[in-house]
């Protein structure tokens, strides 16, 4: 939706429901066509010349290649090319004569299947399972989505090639095939694959033809009978002719080749061996993505989602859409739209079926690299919105017919070119931050109770400079005082009162001398600010303004964005922000044999490479772990201190803050902060070593 909405995307042509989806196997079959599409856009053709030689005599003519291939340099080519005209005298160097063996294909597989029947009758992917699986359905052939490409040694392999040799055509072949003076018989080679599950395609009963079968029906069974008396079969034998020759210094040469035997080649008509042939180079050809079996799916849903179109020469080009979304892909640093992500998962599921990995380990790992993959895709979707610009006009429909569809809050302060956008981090916390980032690291964190926040269409007429749009909270009942709704439409822009009160309630951000309140109360006579303190959500700042005649009350004076990071290693929160760009660091649970199980943490840009463990962090703290986040705290209990009296117990305030402020309990009765039982201010009474 978020693309249908931003943007006109009319690549159907005839009215049809437009759907955009990613697919681990359907994404990187794209990403082929793609990439071949750009490699073939950034070719830039240069001249170059060559130099051919042809000799004719009464058995006929032969061409002979230049050894050096060809020059880009023209005076170089041209001063070889007259040395030959003045000395055109060709010598016979060498003569090498040397037998070759053209080898019978392996036992046909699915894809084996999908790609002949593609090159021999032009029939697509999807057509030729539609027809197999008739077949098979019929009894004529065995199951046609399989992988493997060797036959069991308890096949019996005579006996189908005996029920072939009624046949008209290839009947004779057959017969030829079992006479054991013909000495024609090969056991099929072993092409390497096999998943367990399903032999080779091979035909499973006679047939001369059935008069309900179509053309395609019969062309698709003579390829598999064919293949399969093939693959039994000899290879077929041929003698080589290489002749090498001089001219003025210049080496010529020109080979030939004689088939002695024809074999297999006798009964396997789509194959030739006449001459030299250039390899055949078909889509997805050996790149490891999805299971064979299902490549004409991802084909089709190519087409289908008008990602890719395909010509009468059945050669693919990438639509408009196709390629913008790989290119957004692509630009945001991933590489979805290549088969690596897809051939792990399928290494992983391969160890499954061999014993040395189980299922949930796999599972886990596999739902854990594609959760990644889509929080950061949901981080960095302003990328794939202006791959999509670079195609597609932005849509002109009137802002109340749909949602803002790239989250946009407000213009951004710092830079003035970029908006400020929603989006969520992987630990759930949701911020406010500028589409320009990593070149502009203008940010607004918002509190951790969030548990859902979408921007509306509702612009605040009081916050400037606008437009900025209120966006619609949800926050977690358990984190906010009973008095507070859950659901609230509020505004970062610093009008929203009750949007500042829970974020002080909660304790969170910090208050910073040097911010000035943007609106909101003024401050009293007398009042001061508290001491900044170094805080996870250091790139947020209420004002906070202590009453020193009711030290209980805080007053939060509008929030303040900054682009600065915070320099510490370890914020009061407890979470670890990167020591290289400041940014709040992400944990995440060791996968490898020696750390299995063991937490670390890591910097969450995919440039920087931060990397530190979580128990060395601990024994690097004072006072061990420190807790990963406030405690819950009623209203009326907060104080101007670095750490309130009902924070977690890992770090420890004081009973006096630097102001001269006190810690209040709830009724506002000053709080001494130190040990009830030996009145050291360094612990609890819990943790005191004089307790009994």
């Amino acid at each position: 939706m978020l693309l249908k909405d931003a943007f006109v995307i009319d690549v159907t042509g005839d009215g049809r429901n437009l759907v955009l989806s990613y697919g681990p196997c359907q994404f990187p079959t794209l990403g082929f066509i793609v990439e071949r599409f750009w490699e073939i856009q950034a070719h830039e053709p240069e001249e170059f010349w060559t130099i051919n030689c042809t000799h004719t005599s009464d058995e006929g003519t032969a061409s002979f290649g230049w050894i050096r291939g060809h020059l880009f340099d023209y005076p170089c080519a041209v001063v070889l090319y007259e040395m030959c005209v003045e000395e055109p005298m060709a010598t016979v160097q060498n003569v090498r004569n040397q037998e070759k063996l053209k080898y019978p294909p392996y036992p046909l597989s699915t894809l084996e299947l999908q790609k002949r029947a593609s090159r021999y009758f032009r029939m697509s992917s999807e057509h030729t399972m539609k027809v197999a699986e008739e077949l098979y359905q019929a009894g004529f052939i065995s199951y046609p989505r399989t992988e493997t490409d060797n036959f069991s040694p308890n096949t019996d392999l005579h006996a189908i090639v005996r029920e072939q040799v009624e046949h008209p055509v290839w009947g004779a072949y057959a017969h030829r095939l079992l006479t054991p003076e013909e000495r024609l018989w090969r056991n099929p080679s072993n092409g390497g694959h096999d998943d367990k599950a399903h032999p080779p395609i091979h035909p499973t009963k006679f047939s001369r033809g059935e008069s309900n079968w179509s053309p395609d029906h019969n062309k698709l069974y003579e390829l598999v009978v064919r293949h399969f008396l093939a693959c039994c079969s000899q290879p077929a034998v041929g003698a080589e002719t290489t002749v090498e020759i001089d001219i003025a210094g210049e080496q010529f040469t020109a080979s030939g080749r004689v088939v002695l035997a024809k074999n297999y080649l006798d009964v396997y008509r789509f194959d030739s061996w006449g001459g030299t042939l250039l390899p055949t180079y078909n889509i997805g050809q050996q790149a490891g993505i999805g299971t064979d079996a299902t490549m004409h799916d991802h084909i089709k849903k190519l087409l289908d989602r008008c990602y890719a179109t395909k010509d009468e020469n059945t050669r693919f080009s990438p639509t408009n859409l196709g390629e913008a979304l790989v290119m957004g892909y692509d630009e945001m640093g991933y590489e979805l739209w290549k088969p690596y992500l897809r051939s792990m998962m399928e290494a992983d599921m391969k160890s499954v079926s061999i014993g040395t990995k189980s299922k949930s380990e796999v599972l886990e790992s596999c739902l854990q690299q594609m959760k990644a993959c889509f929080l950061d895709a949901r981080v960095n979707k302003a990328k794939l919105l202006d791959a999509m610009g670079t195609f597609f006009a932005r849509s002109s429909r009137p802002i109340n017919e749909t949602q803002n569809p790239v989250e946009a809050v407000r213009p951004c302060a710092a830079c003035h070119e970029s908006e400020m956008v929603l989006k969520q981090r992987q630990t759930g916390e949701f911020m406010v931050g500028c589409r320009s980032y990593p070149q502009c690291r203008n940010v607004v964190w918002l509190p951790g109770f969030i548990s859902e926040a979408s921007v509306t269409n509702q612009v605040c007429p009081i916050c400037t400079p606008g437009p900025v749009y209120k966006i619609q909270f949800k926050f977690r009942r358990r984190d906010i005082p009973p008095n507070f709704d859950v659901d609230h439409l509020g505004c970062v822009g610093g009008c929203d009162d009750i949007l500042k009160e829970l974020m002080e309630i909660s304790r969170f951000g910090s208050r910073s001398q040097a911010a000035t309140p943007a609106r909101g109360r003024q401050t009293p006579n007398g009042a001061r600010q508290g001491p900044p303190r170094q805080d996870l959500h250091t790139n947020i700042r209420p004002v906070g303004q202590l009453n020193n005649e009711n030290p209980s009350v805080m007053h939060s004076q509008g929030f303040r964005s900054t682009h600065t990071q915070n320099p510490s290693n370890a914020s009061d929160a407890g979470q670890v922000l990167c020591t290289s760009c400041g940014e709040p660091c992400i944990l995440r649970i060791a996968n490898t044999d020696a750390n299995r199980g063991r937490k670390f943490y890591k910097c969450q840009d995919p440039g920087c490479g931060f990397f530190k463990w979580e128990d060395e962090l601990e024994n690097a703290m004072p006072g061990g772990r420190r807790g990963r986040g406030s405690s819950r705290q009623a209203p009326a209990s907060a104080s101007a201190g670095r750490r309130g009296g009902a924070q977690a117990r890992g770090r420890r305030g004081r009973g006096r803050n630097a102001d001269g402020g006190m810690f209040v309990s709830a009724t506002g009765d000053t709080v001494s902060g130190c040990c009830f039982t030996c009145g050291d201010p360094s612990h609890f009474a819990n943790a005191c070593p004089n307790r009994r």
